[in-house]
């Protein structure tokens, strides 16, 4: 194989390294959120779909993370797909130390007790069925409960170390 064919020298598998190959990976964005004495969420480019029956999805969580001792213990959590006009709002709940559910963010108690964001293109209340450890974070499982895909709007995309609108 030659340069000009997408491979080069090959580097030890290092986290830095990990973090370089992702950034080319364009991922959907959601943020998952959880109701614990104050709520909590962060923002999650992990989300995937697992099975559609029963209906699973997954995500990782930091072990790390402010978020994590809540998601540690939470029964239910919410999933929200966000769209591209809701770049801030994924800013607020990526950043440490940010009062996520302050104004300006907008949301409601859902099911089970569950945050749930307004204006999200769509979202789904799970109940937590596993969370299996993965180095420094956990997978967690969750089934779906409830959920609405209605919202309007197109998918906001992280690539490159940015949010990004989804291009035709």
């Amino acid at each position: 194989m030659t340069a000009s064919s997408g491979l080069g020298t090959a580097q030890p598998a290092t986290p830095e390294l990990l973090r370089s190959v992702f950034r080319r990976h364009a991922a959907g964005v959601a943020v998952i959120t959880a109701p614990g004495p104050r709520p909590v969420g962060f923002t999650a480019t992990s989300l995937t779909s697992v099975a559609a029956e029963p209906p699973v999805v997954s995500f990782g969580i930091g072990t790390g993370s402010s978020s994590w001792p809540v998601v540690a213990e939470a029964e239910h959590v919410g999933v929200h797909i966000l769209g591209e006009h809701q770049r801030e709002l994924a800013g607020t709940f990526a950043r440490s130390g940010a009062d996520r559910f302050a104004p300006p963010t907008r949301w409601r108690t859902g099911p089970e007790g569950v945050p749930l964001l307004d204006g999200v293109l769509a979202w789904l209340v799970c109940r937590v069925v596993a969370r299996v450890p993965a180095g420094d974070h956990r997978i967690v499982l969750a089934e779906a409960v409830a959920g609405d895909p209605a919202g309007a709007g197109r998918p906001l995309l992280y690539h490159q170390g940015r949010f990004n609108g989804l291009r035709d």
